[in-house]
Parts: structure tokens; sequence; C-alpha cells
């Protein structure tokens, strides 16, 4: 579960931050789907190199989203029930996953013109 999962620690965002954006993406892209269960709090933190308070946070500002439950005895699940976006919350989260991604490549040492090349070959690709 914790593959692609990464926090920067070059990144100027707060690592709970990073990895609720990168959970919340996998979650309304369906790449993590209805029940399913995310690692325990203490088992993600070791895995990743953070505080068990950092993954914590993370969790409830998910759940506070809405996209994942807490149970004490069930852990951590992907809900089905996703909260509608309005288009303000939609356009929010496409910048913030647009802002990662630019901030990926620009570590990687891809400049604009070759950031734009890339988004533009992406965008020309069938989704799905």
């Amino acid at each position: 579960m914790t593959v692609g999962l990464r926090v920067d620690g070059n990144d100027p965002t707060p690592p709970y931050e990073q990895l609720r954006r990168q959970l919340a993406n996998l979650i309304e892209t369906g790449a993590l789907t209805d029940g399913t269960r995310l690692p325990p709090v203490r088992q993600l933190a070791a895995d990743l190199g953070l505080a068990t308070g950092t993954v914590a946070r993370t969790y409830r500002e998910l759940e506070t989203a809405g996209l994942v439950r807490s149970r004490r005895a069930a852990g951590t699940t992907v809900t089905a029930a996703r909260p509608g976006l309005s288009s303000a919350d939609q356009r929010a989260r496409l910048e913030d996953l647009v802002a990662t991604a630019v901030a990926r490549a620009r570590h990687l040492g891809a400049s604009d013109a070759e950031i734009r090349a890339a988004t533009e070959s992406a965008l020309r690709r069938p989704s799905g």
C-alpha cells in the first residue's frame, strides 16, 4: 500500500499535507476503492519514516473530508460516500495536483518548456 507514497523533505509543504494529497488523489481517482483498508498509523509512519502523529493527522483530515472512516476495531478504510465537489473545490484540488506534479518535475531538473511538453503529451493520451 505504501508503494508510490512518499514524503519529500525538500518540499516546503508539511509532511501530513503531502501524504493527505497523495491518499486523497488515490481515493478520488479510484486507485483506492471503497472498503480498501489503509495501513495502521504506526505501520505507515514506520514505512515512511514519519512520526505517528503526522500519519494520524493525515487520517483525521481524510476522515473530515469524508474520504475514509476510522473505526477502533476495523482500522481506517476508504468510504464509498464521497462528498460532491463544488466547482471551486474541484478547481482547488486540480491546482494542488498540478502544483505537486510541477514541483516534482522541477525537482527532477525539468524546464518549464519540458513540463509543458510532457503535460501536452499526457493530455493527448487516452484516459483509463
